[in-house]
């Protein structure tokens, strides 16, 4: 094996203790698990609460709207709503304005399903914000401002 183009192990230790992006990847994957686990006795995924959260509105949404909300590409979105839809918690129907577009709503199911996973949410991210204060990490809202910094 020619170690002429090798990187040095020493670079994967640095790259593994200081990577901002590896660092957020890991976390984002272990409060996703975390997120999942709390929400199922509400019958959703930390993704599914997202995506009802963002359709909790006066008026139908965009598929452009929460796809940006959501930072998913529409296809993903489009994966994601079918879910939904097949368990009657959101309707997908054609904007009237724009047949090419699509208009989001929750249904009376999703907002029950929305309303009995919000408390669950609360709880689980007070117990999020909690550990940061112990990990002596900077507070939540500032946590909040630096990734949204870096969105």
């Amino acid at each position: 094996m020619s170690t002429e183009n090798s990187v040095p192990f020493e670079t994967t230790l640095r790259v593994r203790d200081c990577c901002l992006c590896l660092s957020v990847q890991r976390t984002a994957r272990a409060l996703a698990r975390r997120f999942d686990e709390a929400l199922r006795p509400a019958g959703l995924t930390n993704g599914q609460f997202s995506m009802l959260m963002s359709l909790n509105r006066p008026k139908p949404a965009t598929m452009s709207s929460v796809a940006g909300i959501l930072a998913m590409d529409r296809t993903t979105l489009t994966a994601a709503l079918k879910t939904l839809a097949r368990r009657g918690l959101v309707v997908v129907a054609p904007d009237p304005g724009d047949r090419r577009s699509r208009l989001l709503t929750l249904t009376d199911e999703g907002r029950a399903a929305l309303a009995a996973a919000v408390p669950i949410w609360e709880q689980t991210h007070e117990e999020v914000e909690a550990l940061l204060g112990v990990a002596g990490v900077v507070d939540a809202a500032g946590l909040r401002k630096g990734l949204l910094a870096l969105s």
